[in-house]
């Protein structure tokens, strides 16, 4: 079967409700290709090898949680993104993006995702009074060591993390927000929580966790954020009876 593109764009801005953040790229479709789709691949970022993958799976569209047209970034299409949006046109593909709305969703987010993986209730956000709910908190349903938390992050993320070790002997109590969020390390010691889990981490990090004595956990940008995609991609594949696969293209970040 297939669904009109118009269609996806509309569910999915209805569903993700990218109006509610000010973000850092445009949220949506960044590149139209055909009005029908069939067949939609997800993926974390579209980066050329992400769209050469797209290309031989003979996608009509793609959804990733990286998209084009950063804020800051050269506005001129040459070099790199000239190449990655000429294979899109070439091939009539669709690109569509959900940065923030991506993260922050209820249920399809990355940290709704990631959370689920690791056996994390979520209690209540980071930032409860902000409108853009990026980051939560939460506890471990099973508390565990520092140690068995570090074994249960590489077995199920299959990359070894970063530990700064704080003061808990147990972990009970959690915050985290995939990607590039340790900055909110800070937020997460007001609130008191055990450990502070993001993707990435800073110099900074390393002595705010020690001298905090909050547990830090850097489990990479990427493989904290491999599974909000693809759980909007299985929530419209089910939904319009198209195809859907994801396609990892690893990164040690």
């Amino acid at each position: 079967m297939s669904i009109s593109l118009e269609t996806v764009v509309q569910d999915l801005n209805t569903l993700l409700r990218p109006s509610d953040y000010r973000d850092y790229c445009p949220n949506g479709l960044q590149v139209e290709g055909k009005p029908e789709i069939t067949k939609l691949v997800s993926g974390v970022t579209a980066s050329q090898a992400f769209i050469e993958a797209a290309i031989a799976e003979n996608a009509d569209a793609v959804i990733v949680h990286h998209g084009y047209f950063w804020q800051g970034e050269n506005s001129e299409i040459t070099g790199i993104k000239k190449q990655r949006i000429k294979a899109l046109l070439e091939n009539d593909i669709s690109l569509l993006a959900y940065h923030l709305p991506l993260d922050a969703h209820p249920e399809y987010g990355n940290n709704a995702q990631l959370g689920s993986l690791l056996d994390f209730k979520i209690t209540d956000e980071l930032f409860p009074n902000f409108k853009s709910k990026v980051g939560v908190r939460g506890e471990l349903i099973k508390p565990c060591t520092p140690v068995e938390l570090m074994q249960r992050l590489q077995t199920k993320l299959n990359r070894e993390p970063m530990h700064v070790p704080g003061k808990a002997e147990v972990i009970n109590t959690i915050a985290w927000c995939t990607g590039s969020a340790q900055h909110f390390i800070e937020r997460a010691h007001d609130i008191g929580v055990d450990a502070y889990l993001s993707g990435e981490i800073s110099e900074q990090t390393v002595h705010f966790a020690r001298e905090a004595g909050i547990h830090f956990f850097a489990a990479g940008h990427h493989a904290t954020e491999c599974y909000g995609v693809q759980a909007v991609g299985e929530y419209l594949a089910k939904k319009y009876s198209i195809e859907h696969m994801f396609v990892d293209i690893d990164n040690p970040v």
